[in-house]
């Protein structure tokens, strides 16, 4: 994969990477999207619109993620521990991260994919 300048507006978002590519959603900065849950865009709630065609896999099946802002600008990438760091310039790509980030890989149920003991899909 080659990557290009980025020229995007730092944005949170939700990603996976799904057979050795990212699938990237950055929200629109408007407020939307920023809860891990409930109402707002998270992954379960996006998965049947922008899964890949033909794709019959569950949302938690792929290693995924989510690109926060902290109340300073800070990005934040919490994602599965799976995700090698080699995608972390690619999901900067996606989602206008010209600092570099804070990386937080996280072990709990919320993330968990196929490759992870325990998974169960959704």
């Amino acid at each position: 994969m080659k990557i290009t300048a980025m020229s995007k507006e730092l944005s949170r978002g939700v990603f996976w990477i799904v057979d050795d590519k990212i699938l990237a959603f950055p929200f629109m900065n408007d407020g939307i999207g920023v809860a891990k849950s409930g109402n707002t865009y998270n992954h379960k709630r996006l998965w049947n619109d922008i899964k890949p065609r033909g794709c019959n896999k569950s949302y938690n099946y792929y290693p995924r993620g989510r690109v926060d802002i902290s109340n300073k600008s800070k990005a934040i990438i919490y994602m599965n521990p799976d995700i090698s760091d080699d995608w972390i310039p690619y999901i900067r790509q996606e989602f206008g991260i010209h600092e570099i980030p804070v990386i937080r890989y996280d072990y709990s149920q919320h993330y968990k994919c196929y490759l992870d003991d325990g998974w169960v899909p959704d």
